[in-house]
């Protein structure tokens, strides 16, 4: 589906914030970091943020917790999942895929740090 403006303005501030802190940081930092970080820039922009949440997934008529984990949810409706490596695993991708259709989300970002330049490290995903 289509992102709505909500979720695509959510996505501007998201790229935005990554450029901003790439910036002032550059590579080569711990994935935490970054992700303490890029929360910080999105609540201060008054989004509701939520870091390393378990999202429960249903199958076959069980439910468990620990299925999966979103490092960041913005506004409950973008996933972001960050990365602070030299080479992209293609698994990675798949498995934001598969986080945006198990939560019936829209837009999803997978963000790698650790680049020379913030761009190339920016992969956007639509359900």
């Amino acid at each position: 589906m289509k992102p709505t403006e909500q979720e695509e303005a959510i996505g501007k501030n998201i790229v935005n914030a990554c450029f901003k802190i790439h910036k002032t940081l550059g590579p080569g930092l711990l994935e935490k970091v970054y992700e303490v970080c890029l929360s910080h820039e999105l609540r201060k922009l008054g989004y509701k943020v939520d870091r390393q949440i378990n999202i429960p997934i249903s199958y076959d008529g069980i439910e468990f917790e620990e299925g999966l984990r979103l490092d960041i949810l913005v506004e409950d409706c973008v996933i972001i999942e960050l990365k602070a490596v030299e080479l992209v695993n293609p698994v990675w991708e798949a498995q934001i895929i598969s986080h945006l259709k198990l939560t019936n989300r829209n837009l999803g970002y997978l963000i790698n740090f650790n680049v020379p330049l913030i761009k190339n490290g920016i992969r956007r995903f639509i359900n």
